[in-house]
């Protein structure tokens, strides 16, 4: 082959051509900055604090949360995310407030960086629903391998083993508690997560649809007519527990160290830019396809 024709052919393959220009690896494009409140913003925690236990909301309605002090800060996605880790009060709490209610549509998103799949059914990342009386609304996390004794010790108390049926291990995963008298429904994503990166997940509901999206990318579409329950329940975020079982020591939130506390679906790893949205939102900031 004439070095002309060969130098053309590797141009070729590298670059494109002169007609449409370089290739572009196909792909989401992420996002350039953290995303900013819009006009369904319902609360958005940046957790760019450089400590402490206050977490601030950047939404509207300042919905601040308080962390437990075996959470930490360290490098986010976008400036600084909050540390989540197997361990007592590794958790955010944001006490109930009304404008947490989802009558017309509803968001959950945030970027999400898993260290290791969990042992119970489900890793929360975040939540409204304790083991209170009418304390259900929604749950999102990553669906962990249901491990039985002797495997793992204690067993789990079982919260979300009949929504978590079916859904293989390092999926995300989404529950609802239907406004009508009904079972809770579990909806669980088609790929599994990476472990040990940044992805962005989320979750919709418009009364009529559930989609789960991975990466700007619908990854889950399921049927129901159901809407989410309306409850008192607060905001969990990288667990979920009995707030009940909560003491405040000089600000400090923790659990009493005098009662018997066990918890099981902590979250490992980090979560940043959570957001709540009073919308099913259908696109995310910064994400588009080639």
């Amino acid at each position: 082959m004439r070095p002309a024709a060969l130098l053309l052919l590797t141009t070729l393959a590298l670059g494109g051509c002169a007609k449409h220009g370089p290739a572009v690896p196909r792909g989401p494009r992420l996002p350039a900055r953290a995303p900013l409140p819009d006009s369904v913003t319902v609360a958005l925690w940046h957790f760019d604090e450089n400590g402490g236990i206050r977490c601030a909301d950047a939404g509207p309605f300042r919905l601040h949360a308080t962390a437990g002090s075996d959470t930490r800060t360290d490098f986010g996605r976008f400036g600084s995310a909050r540390l989540f880790q197997r361990a007592l009060n590794s958790f955010v709490f944001a006490p109930y407030n009304p404008m947490m209610e989802s009558r017309r549509g509803f968001t959950i998103e945030a970027w999400i960086y898993v260290n290791s799949t969990g042992s119970y059914e489900l890793q929360a990342i975040a939540a409204r629903w304790t083991p209170a009386p009418n304390e259900q609304s929604w749950v999102f996390g990553v669906s962990g391998q249901r491990l039985t004794w002797p495997g793992v010790s204690p067993e789990s108390p079982g919260w979300f083993t009949d929504v978590t049926a079916g859904a293989p291990a390092g999926r995300l995963f989404f529950a609802i508690q239907p406004g009508e008298a009904a079972a809770a429904k579990g909806f669980f994503s088609t790929s599994t997560l990476p472990l040990q990166q940044w992805v962005h997940v989320a979750a919709t509901v418009d009364g009529e649809v559930v989609r789960l999206f991975v990466d700007g990318r619908m990854d889950g579409l399921f049927a129901t007519l159901s809407t989410i329950r309306e409850s008192p329940a607060p905001l969990e975020v990288g667990s979920v527990f009995d707030p009940r079982k909560l003491t405040e020591f000089g600000g400090d939130l923790r659990f009493d160290p005098n009662a018997s506390v066990t918890l099981f679906y902590q979250f490992d790893g980090a979560i940043d830019e959570l957001r709540l949205s009073s919308t099913a939102r259908s696109s995310f900031e910064g994400f588009r396809t080639h």
